[in-house]
């Protein structure tokens, strides 16, 4: 699938091809948005000029399964004044357009981004007598690339994944990620667009928690200031065991101030999750999941599917897209990329003559609604209710198994049909719940357990009666089930 050689690249050369690198001739022998890219590496690491490269035996324009044609690995010497350890420094080669022919990326002018806008970076801590640097994050970096190929869902700072095993297939307890600027690659202007660098930061499981429930802007930034645990340049040690909650507790009352005084970026994740219409039986021909035409099962229409990805786009002031939601939905070697839909995303039936028109699908007001979740899912219900609805902002969880939607939202969230005199509203299996903050903060005391959803067994019931509101935590077989 991969070599690893030093040098090389690109036919007739390559980025890591030292001689007459400075050369006009030398640039025209391998494509010019490549050539962009090496020369920032280049500015950085002058007397690197050939690095070790891993690079994909078939192209991913030639039908092979790796996006990144390369990944060029350098030695860094870090920053003894600033207290920044000797390091590996990773550099993708392939989320921009290297070409400018449309094999891989449609080429769309100079002036925007180039391809997906962004390359890939990493920085690992060097090990003590460790004379190469270990090839493992290359394949972190193609699994990521592979994501954004196949989802069209792109990068920005302060985004976070979760992967659920750590990082290198050790014990490690780095074991997700988050992103942000490189510390020291710049913007390049390529023939073909911008690239800037997006460097990934491995992290642990709380401090992703913290990130899903604060945002990843803010855990960056303690992180920067704890040089065990990344330090200003936020390099990645996989020997730390410690998190930095452990480290330094103080950092805790800082996550907890800035929730509560900004609340999540969090703005939706993809879900095990269904609901029930219990103010119909269930075997009414006109339940809200289930309104058919002929033999059809509706499905959610292009505007619901459009504006249910706006509802989770929504929210995010300081990225233009979703975060990558950790609930277990697609797992691509090792990683779990679980995510609001991207514009290549099937919220629709694959048939499009299973689709009602929207305008034939009336809006319902429910009188009495069930709420089911796995346990993931479930002990999100926090952090929705206290760092989004509490917030005045809104909440929805999308199935992974079809096409439900749950969307929970505070009252002047602008653009619901749920209502305070009809908090419970549902367009085909689109409900929307609107919740006052005095009920919220009820529910927050009745789901206090689920900040520990280690301790309880499943399933696990909480209800409102005068609410007329049932919420259940269930095992992950009852999703799997379509007959659930």
């Amino acid at each position: 699938m991969e070599g690893v050689r030093p040098g090389g690249g690109p036919p007739a050369g390559g980025p890591g091809s030292g001689s007459g690198s400075g050369s006009g001739s030398f640039s025209s022998l391998f494509p010019p948005g490549l050539h962009g890219i090496y020369g920032e590496c280049r500015r950085l690491y002058p007397d690197q000029p050939n690095p070790l490269q891993v690079t994909a035996i078939l192209k991913y324009w030639l039908g092979g399964p790796d996006p990144l044609d390369y990944v060029s690995m350098y030695r860094n010497l870090g920053n003894p004044a600033l207290n920044v350890p000797e390091h590996w420094h990773y550099v993708s080669f392939g989320l921009s357009d290297l070409y400018g022919d449309n094999r891989v990326h449609e080429f769309t002018g100079t002036d925007g981004p180039s391809g997906f806008g962004f390359e890939l970076t990493f920085r690992l801590k060097r090990e003590t007598g460790e004379s190469a640097p270990p090839t493992w994050p290359a394949e972190l970096m193609q699994g990521l690339a592979r994501y954004v190929f196949q989802s069209e869902n792109t990068f920005c700072s302060g985004d976070h994944v979760s992967r659920h095993s750590p990082l290198d297939n050790s014990e490690s307890r780095i074991q997700h990620m988050l992103l942000t600027e490189d510390p020291q690659m710049q913007p390049v202007q390529t023939p073909f667009g911008v690239v800037t660098f997006l460097q990934i930061v491995g992290v642990c499981t709380e401090e992703l928690h913290a990130a899903q429930q604060w945002n990843g802007q803010g855990i960056l930034e303690l992180l920067r200031t704890v040089p065990v645990a990344g330090g200003p340049w936020l390099i990645t040690d996989m020997r730390r065991g410690e998190t930095i909650f452990e480290i330094d507790p103080h950092l805790q009352e800082r996550v907890d101030k800035g929730i509560e005084t900004d609340g999540s970026d969090l703005s939706g994740v993809s879900a095990k999750c269904a609901w029930d219409d219990l103010s119909r039986p269930p075997e009414d021909d006109e339940d809200s999941r289930s309104i058919c035409i002929g033999t059809q099962p509706r499905r959610l229409s292009g505007k619901d599917t459009e504006q249910i990805r706006e509802t989770l786009r929504r929210g995010l002031e300081i990225n233009s897209k979703p975060v990558l939601p950790p609930i277990n939905a697609q797992r691509q070697n090792g990683l779990n990329l679980d995510r609001a839909p991207s514009r290549k995303d099937s919220l629709e039936s694959e048939s499009s003559a299973a689709i009602i028109p929207h305008e034939l699908i009336r809006t319902r007001q429910l009188e009495s609604v069930h709420l089911k979740f796995n346990q993931e899912s479930g002990a999100l219900i926090p952090l929705c209710l206290r760092g989004r609805l509490l917030h005045g902002r809104h909440f929805t969880y999308k199935s992974v198994t079809g096409d439900t939607a749950i969307t929970f939202v505070s009252t002047g969230v602008e653009g619901a049909f749920a209502t305070e005199e009809h908090p419970y509203a549902a367009h085909g299996p689109w409900l929307q719940i609107l919740l006052t903050e005095e009920f919220v903060e009820r529910m927050l005391e009745d789901l206090e357990d689920l900040n520990s959803p280690e301790e309880f067994k499943l399933p696990k019931e909480y209800s409102w009666p005068e609410k007329k509101l049932k919420v259940s935590i269930l095992p992950d077989a009852v999703f799997d089930n379509p007959l659930h």
